[in-house]
């Protein structure tokens, strides 16, 4: 959303949009607990955590929160999985990226070797667990996913070596359930499972966002309600539904976003009544 548009609502960036400010996202009492937990434990003493719930109940948010609250620890390395679909040999790629080691994939004992010399003396300098992040990894090989169980631990697996943060949908669920996976599954030290919403729940984050994008009036009290009702729970759905919604307030040069807009983009259009037909006499 350009500038001008912005003015014209008194917004400091459009709250409906995928990549609101961190700051800006509406920190649930689970999330925080969850938060608090990667922090004062898993950064310190290593394991898996493991984020799930269905699309659109705030996954990705809550990973973008976690990479925002470990950076604020200015000697703990954070890396990133961007292609969770890849294959061994790509992952070590990827891994030997996020953590600055020089890896030759065709040769995964030397850089499984070179990994863990770079966690172990992170380690013993800042006595923190370096932290790997992995978004939808439902796509993840099983064998990649033993891969890094076995590549993230010592010392017959009674010290960890990294922080691992898997978030997925019920995909990733089930897949950790197969037979190859359990001894993953069973390390699963933190989890936080994430539900659709109820509409009160729903109401607060709308308000919030509103509030802190410079304009709690934007919408009508009617139109939040509206709104919270008919977006199944589901946070996506309720910010794309408030992102039409501003778009066409601003083509129309309306003040305030209400019910009536609403009615006028979502509501299903009439079907004309059929007019029974007369039976003919013969």
């Amino acid at each position: 959303m350009n500038k001008k548009l912005l003015q014209l609502y008194g917004l400091k960036f459009n709250p409906f949009s995928p990549e609101i400010p961190t700051e800006a996202v509406r920190v649930s009492p689970a999330v925080e607990s969850f938060l608090w937990k990667l922090e004062q434990a898993l950064a310190r003493e290593g394991g898996f955590a493991l984020i799930t719930g269905e699309p659109g109940t705030g996954k990705s948010v809550t990973l973008r929160l976690v990479a925002e609250r470990l950076s604020t620890q200015p000697e703990l390395v954070v890396g990133v999985i961007s292609r969770p679909q890849a294959n061994a040999a790509d992952f070590y790629r990827e891994l030997g990226e996020a953590f600055q080691v020089d890896l030759r994939p065709h040769n995964r004992w030397a850089g499984a070797r070179l990994l863990r010399e770079r966690w172990q003396a992170h380690i013993e300098t800042t006595l923190l667990r370096p932290v790997l992040l992995v978004d939808e990894a439902q796509e993840m090989k099983p064998a990649v996913l033993s891969e890094l169980r076995l590549l993230s631990s010592a010392r017959f697996d009674s010290r960890q070596l990294l922080t691992v943060v898997l978030s997925g949908d019920g995909r990733l669920v089930d897949k950790l359930r197969r037979e190859e996976l359990l001894p993953l599954g069973s390390r699963i030290r933190t989890r936080l499972q994430l539900d659709f919403a109820e509409p009160d729940e729903l109401r607060l984050t709308l308000k919030h966002l509103l509030s802190v994008a410079g304009n709690p009036a934007l919408m009508t009290s009617e139109l939040l309600t509206t709104l919270c009702e008919h977006s199944l729970g589901n946070y996506r759905v309720l910010v794309s539904l408030s992102g039409e919604l501003l778009t066409a307030a601003a083509q129309k040069d309306l003040p305030q976003l209400d019910e009536k807009l609403y009615l006028e983009l979502f509501a299903p259009p009439r079907t004309a009544a059929k007019t029974p037909v007369a039976s003919r006499r013969p």
